[in-house]
């Protein structure tokens, strides 16, 4: 494993963190965490040298919390860095803080950790914490020995990311969205760069757009993938794009199955700041572009949409969207979607009441994509 400066601190990361929000389940249901599956993925991944894991207090419905406090007995979590978050949008007083840091100890069945992050912040949620001097709570927190490390995870504006980083100066880390599709996206390099020079450690999310860019790639992606003279999966193009960023400390990757850990393990193994050639880091910008060009759904199926009260299915309906026309308009990706999306679950069930929208970190118009989908999939051509 290759590890990486941290920010401030004198302690190195492995450049391949896990995020624990996409973990291995059973049947459909995210909250059914398939356990002794997810434990071997996640204890070889530490056996293996990765020493950062990522989770949340949403993720798996509340479980994926529960599941590392039983995965990271036997030692476990004395050989990694643990970081959680704050689930900011629950969050009414610095009682709730105190709530909820309590539950996500007693969940992780420790004492104290790590890295503790303000969850999604954007403009709204960022006012919000201010008005509850989150700082003051945070400092306490800290002196308590309930956690080590203040930091944030982000989706809004440029702007609005480097007023958040100028308003305190102990902050320890930020986690934000990177990739080579949407590198001018939210924070964005620019973002990327100025967190770096403040100090701070950044820990890239969504290295490969939710998956998107680890599909089967069309022809005309595919071709230019061809001209490389090293040969890489689309999956090891969009990592090794991250990590050749040399102000980036981890990437976290969300895996669900063991033979992804195994190959992101063995491409972290080959990553390094500022190692892909000028011709190589043109590719993936022509990579990128084409991908602009189809105008794939920027949905990551984090699920934060989810339950919608009408029943839309509205991550696994992005997802055909997306493989539709990443798939060069491929009608079998039409059969799929009457396949897998029941018809109570269909897009032309969506009540159009915005509150997914509310909730989206990635700030989707998902009422007008939603009906964009029922036409594609639900009315005859």
């Amino acid at each position: 494993m290759k590890y990486r400066g941290f920010g401030k601190l004198n302690w190195k990361v492995s450049a391949l963190g896990f995020g624990a929000m996409r973990l291995p389940i059973l049947g459909d249901d995210s909250a059914k965490i398939d356990e002794p599956e997810a434990t071997r993925m996640i204890r070889y991944a530490v056996d293996h040298g990765v020493n950062y894991i990522d989770t949340a207090y949403p993720y798996h419905q509340g479980n994926s919390e529960v599941l590392l406090g039983k995965i990271l007995e036997d030692r476990y979590r004395d050989r990694i860095k643990l970081a959680t978050k704050m689930p900011t949008w629950l969050v009414n007083s610095q009682s709730d803080m105190d709530k909820y840091l309590d539950e996500q100890l007693k969940r992780l069945q420790t004492d104290q950790i790590d890295f503790y992050l303000l969850h999604g912040l954007g403009k709204d949620r960022w006012n919000k914490m201010k008005e509850l001097d989150v700082f003051t709570w945070a400092e306490r927190a800290i002196d308590q020995g309930k956690i080590s490390h203040l930091g944030f995870s982000f989706h809004d504006s440029l702007d609005v990311f480097k007023e958040i980083i100028d308003s305190y100066q102990n902050w320890t880390l930020c986690q934000i969205q990177y990739n080579y599709v949407e590198s001018n996206f939210q924070a964005g390099t620019e973002g990327l760069k100025y967190a770096a020079s403040k100090g701070l450690a950044v820990v890239v999310m969504e290295p490969v757009a939710g998956g998107k860019l680890a599909l089967p790639p069309m022809p005309s992606i595919q071709t230019l993938w061809d001209q490389a003279e090293t040969k890489r999966t689309p999956a090891e193009w969009a990592l090794q794009w991250v990590w050749n960023h040399p102000q980036v400390s981890v990437v976290l990757s969300g895996m669900n199955t063991m033979q992804q850990v195994i190959e992101n393990i063995e491409s972290a193994e080959r990553s390094g700041p500022n190692t892909l050639t000028p011709k190589e880091l043109e590719m993936i910008e022509q990579v990128g572009q084409k991908y602009g060009e189809l105008g794939f759904v920027g949905c990551t199926g984090c699920q934060y949409c989810m339950p919608c009260d009408q029943g839309v299915a509205i991550p696994k309906i992005f997802q055909l969207y997306n493989e539709y026309y990443m798939k060069s308009h491929d009608k079998a990706v039409k059969d799929k979607y009457w396949e897998q999306v029941p018809p109570e679950n269909q897009a032309d069930k969506c009540a159009k009441c915005g509150k997914c929208e509310e909730l989206c970190p990635q700030q989707l118009p998902i009422r007008r994509l939603l009906n964009s989908a029922t036409r594609l999939f639900e009315r005859k051509s």
